[in-house]
């Protein structure tokens, strides 16, 4: 991904703690799996370079999601990392349906590379 050196940090909630962000920066009401918060992008995006962003991921969510598609919620955890990196690194699925498929592409791509 051309990002050797950058640093992110990860943080693991329930869903009534993700509503909350959910809602404070997305104006989004209810939970969901996975938020981005770029640190790469902004007014002040050359602060800390190395800094990629923060992954907020509702555990509680993982694994229902997890447990509805057949898998283990570690396997859907990771899913949802990778979903959450690459909304870092400027990947959108809610834009178009060209952008929404090159990061599934890319996602498929690093859970392949992970799992082998």
């Amino acid at each position: 991904m051309a990002c050797p050196d950058v640093e992110l940090s990860i943080l693991i909630v329930d869903d009534p703690k993700i509503e909350v962000l959910n809602k404070k920066y997305f104006n989004r009401y209810g939970s969901t799996n996975v938020i981005a918060f770029p640190m790469r992008t902004g007014q002040f995006n050359n602060i800390a370079p190395q800094l990629l962003g923060d992954v907020v991921i509702s555990i509680e969510t993982a694994a229902r999601e997890g447990k509805i598609a057949g898998i283990s919620m570690e396997e859907r955890f990771t899913q949802l990392l990778v979903h959450g990196i690459l909304h870092l690194l400027g990947y959108d699925h809610e834009k178009n349906k060209n952008q929404a498929y090159k990061m599934e592409k890319k996602s498929d791509e690093i859970l392949k590379l992970i799992k082998t």
